[in-house]
């Protein structure tokens, strides 16, 4: 099948679900429809971005028999829900991560798609990077040797000032865990992806180092300002800004990782190292 020949839906129409949008038109797939929070919302900015048709629900879009698959790029409070209507359908499905918020919502996810005989895939795309993969290569072929530490970290600085918000900061929408989760966990894959060797323990240290934000009643798109000072509302924080997390991987390697979503500077900052027993790679971005 050429990609062409793929309709595909996107669930989703904020800052993801545009990008989606984009990376499967610049692919040659062909993108048949949006679904939004609303379908007001998602009509007003099907307009404002150049999105496909809006379809009303979820269930609309994964019941129509011309879509062969559908990316899911909303809160993660609802992915598990999302996706299970997707698989249902019969459809593969394409998902921001987390698949789930907890290891019961998404086992049943990986039975259903079984059964189904589809992809369920989840976007941890960085490990996709050319750079990434020739890292990869160098580890494998035994280049660097036998893999023994691995260090690196994942900046960014969007929820920098005490007024950056957006719904990764409310726990019911997108869980406990926050830099860690969303960002942490593209440089975990990349990481098990590159050194070969699966985390089997880790020792985390997080930080909340904004501990009250201010921000407006309605929705903030991610890496959007949050607006002006006046009728902001104050809320105290409670998931991680950044931080320390130490390794060990089933070889009996070490490792460490800095996670940061509040470092002044680095918009999207990843670097890597894996340090063998005859070489080193590294990568930074």
């Amino acid at each position: 099948m050429r990609l062409s020949d793929i309709k595909a839906g996107v669930v989703g129409v904020g800052f993801i679900g545009v990008a989606h949008v984009e990376a499967l038109r610049r692919l040659g797939v062909n993108v048949v429809g949006v679904v939004g929070s609303s379908p007001e919302r998602a009509r007003a900015k099907a307009e404002a971005a150049n999105l496909p048709a809006v379809y009303d629900s979820i269930e609309g879009l994964a019941a129509d028999p011309d879509i062969d698959a559908i990316h899911i790029a909303t809160p993660n409070n609802v992915h598990a829900e999302q996706v299970r209507v997707v698989l249902d359908a019969g459809k593969h499905v394409i998902c921001e991560k987390p698949l789930g918020l907890n290891s019961t919502e998404t086992a049943d996810l990986v039975a259903r798609a079984a059964a189904a005989g589809v992809v369920n895939a989840v976007c941890f795309n960085i490990r996709f990077y050319p750079n990434c993969h020739q890292a990869m290569a160098l580890v494998a072929d035994g280049t660097v040797g036998e893999p023994r530490f691995v260090s690196g970290s994942y900046l960014q600085d969007w929820l920098l000032r005490d007024t950056d918000w957006n719904w990764r900061l409310v726990p019911d929408e997108a869980g406990e865990l926050r830099a860690v989760a969303d960002i942490g966990s593209h440089w975990l894959d990349l990481v098990s992806f590159v050194s070969g060797r699966r985390i089997e323990a880790v020792m985390a240290d997080l930080h909340t180092l904004v501990p009250v934000r201010r921000h407006p009643a309605g929705p903030v798109e991610t890496f959007a300002a949050a607006g002006a000072d006046e009728d902001l509302i104050s809320e105290e924080m409670s998931s991680d800004d950044a931080a320390g997390i130490l390794l060990r991987f089933a070889n009996g390697a070490r490792g460490v990782v800095t996670i940061s979503q509040v470092s002044a500077g680095r918009k999207n900052s990843v670097s890597i190292e894996v340090d063998g027993s005859e070489s080193a790679v590294s990568w930074f971005s």
